[in-house]
Formats: C-alpha cells, sequence, structure tokens
C-alpha cells in the first residue's frame, strides 16, 4: 500500500469496530502502519487481519483505555513493532447517560476516565518518545510533522440533556487539544479535534427496541438512540440524514493531509451541517 501517509506509524483507539475502525481502514489505505485497539481480541484481529489481507500492516493492542497502564502499553506496542510514533487519534468512547439527579459517581468518573483521562495519559506517555524521535531527526537535518487528533461531540460544544457526565468528557478534550497544539507546535505536531454529531454505528442505532448491551469494563451499557429522538435529530440535520463511519472517518483523514501541515489548535464539526444541538 501507498498513499498520502506512506509509512506513517498510526495508532487509534477503539478501533475494532464503527469509526475507529473505518478510521484504521482508511489509513491503512493510504499506506499508514497501523495499531488497532479494542476492547476485546475478537474485533481488533479481525480489523488486523483486513488491513493485511489488503496488503497494508497492523498489530493490536487490545484492552480498555481506562486502564492505568494501557498508555505504556500503547505508545510501547507502537514502538517495539514500528519503532516510531506519527498519528495518535483518541477515539475510544462510550455514553452512559442519566440526568444529573440521577447520574452516579460511578457513571460520573467513568465517562470522564475514557473520554478525557485515557487521552491525557496516551498523549503523556507519546512525549518523551516523540521528543526523542524529533531530536534525532533534528540531527539528521530532516523535518517530520505530526499528527493528534482527538475525538470530541456536539455535546461537549453545546451540552446536551443527560449527558453531563459525556458532555464534559468532550468539552475536555477540547481544552486538552487547544493546549497541546501550544505545548507540541515545537516538536511540529499538529493537534486538533474532530466534533461529530448523529453518526451512525452500533453504540447509536441498537435497533428499534433499544434493549441492545454491551459490557465495557464489566459494567452492562445500554446502547442506541431512542427512535423518536433518532428521527427528530435527523430532521435537524441539513443534508437529512445520521452520518457514516466512513464519512466520520474522513473528517479526522482531513487532519492528516500534508495540506494541513499549519493547521492545528482547531475543532472541526462533522455534523451533517448542524451547528447546535
Amino acid at each position: 500500500m501507498a498513499g498520502t501517509l506512506d509509512g506513517k506509524v498510526a495508532l487509534v483507539t477503539g478501533s475494532g469496530r464503527g469509526i475507529g475502525r473505518s478510521i484504521a481502514l482508511k489509513f491503512a489505505a493510504q499506506g499508514a502502519r497501523l495499531v488497532i485497539n479494542d476492547l476485546d481480541a475478537a474485533p481488533a484481529e479481525q480489523v488486523v487481519e483486513e488491513i493485511r489481507a489488503l496488503g497494508g500492516q497492523a498489530v493490536a493492542c487490545v484492552g480498555s483505555v481506562s486502564a492505568p497502564d494501557f498508555a505504556d502499553r500503547l505508545i510501547g506496542t507502537a514502538v517495539k513493532e514500528y519503532q516510531g510514533v506519527d498519528i495518535i487519534v483518541n477515539n475510544a468512547g462510550y455514553t452512559w447517560d442519566s440526568v444529573i439527579q440521577k447520574m452516579t459517581d460511578e457513571q460520573w468518573h467513568a465517562i470522564l476516565d475514557v473520554h478525557l483521562t485515557a487521552p491525557f495519559r496516551i498523549l503523556r506517555a507519546a512525549q518523551p518518545v516523540i521528543r526523542s524521535l524529533v531530536k534525532a531527526e533534528q540531527e539528521a537535518g530532516r523535518h517530520v510533522s505530526r499528527r493528534v487528533v482527538n475525538i470530541s461531540s456536539m455535546a461537549g460544544l453545546f451540552g446536551n440533556a443527560g449527558q453531563a457526565n459525556y458532555a464534559v468528557g468532550k468539552a475536555g478534550i477540547e481544552g486538552l487539544t487547544k493546549t497541546l497544539a501550544k505545548e507540541w507546535g515545537r516538536l511540529n505536531v499538529t493537534v486538533n479535534c474532530v466534533a461529530y454529531g448523529y453518526i451512525k454505528t452500533r453504540l447509536t442505532d441498537a435497533g428499534e427496541d433499544h434493549s441492545a448491551v454491551a459490557n465495557i469494563d464489566g459494567r452492562d451499557i445500554k446502547l442506541g438512540i431512542n427512535p423518536g429522538l433518532k428521527s427528530a435529530m435527523e430532521q435537524m440535520i441539513p443534508l437529512g440524514r445520521g452520518g457514516t463511519p466512513t464519512e466520520a472517518a474522513g473528517a479526522v483523514y482531513l487532519f492528516c493531509l500534508p495540506e494541513a501541515d499549519y493547521v492545528s489548535g482547531q475543532t472541526l464539526m462533522c455534523s451533517g451541517g448542524m451547528t447546535g444541538i
């Protein structure tokens, strides 16, 4: 495989399914070497095999991004397998909703852990590796531009009823993005954010009875959006429909193009034209 990301080492959390999978496949099609992550081994290995079947390179790093040791394992996998880190996409996440008077401390901390603490730990672990690579590149007279793309949400920009924990986590990733754009500019790393609207994945489209659940970190979390709410949301979207994972991946890819070398500290809404919720 060869393309605009030829030879780049890309780490995508939550890439065994949904948007993350589409991001990983998009990157691989453009020549990137992937580290694939999922909570479960089976979907992660399936994406690895898909990429290899297409002639690309990929390895898996299975586990919860919320685990205290995960960040070091993820960065360590990239260094061990590919001797570098070029692109980090903090994509993994889920929702666990309640109105504030019914939201437990466990709900609050679980969602902040996956959407904010995990990206913080991953980027903290990556900094010494990137700094060392940049130093060696400078001594060799080479200039390499690297990327971080964090995933936010319309809920993080505008709030959303029943999602205090998720909205705060996604708003927080905006602050982390802007801060690291300033800290890491000297390392030739651009740090940007994509804020999604309604994207059709297993986490949002779980059947008409809204009864599907996923076991996440030992908790059974209800999946899906109420069909009536989905219909109302789609009526608010100027394009008239929810987005696909492939379309969602395209927004992340835009920030990773060579043409985006001078774009940093920005948030791109991928929402079908919807500008508020």
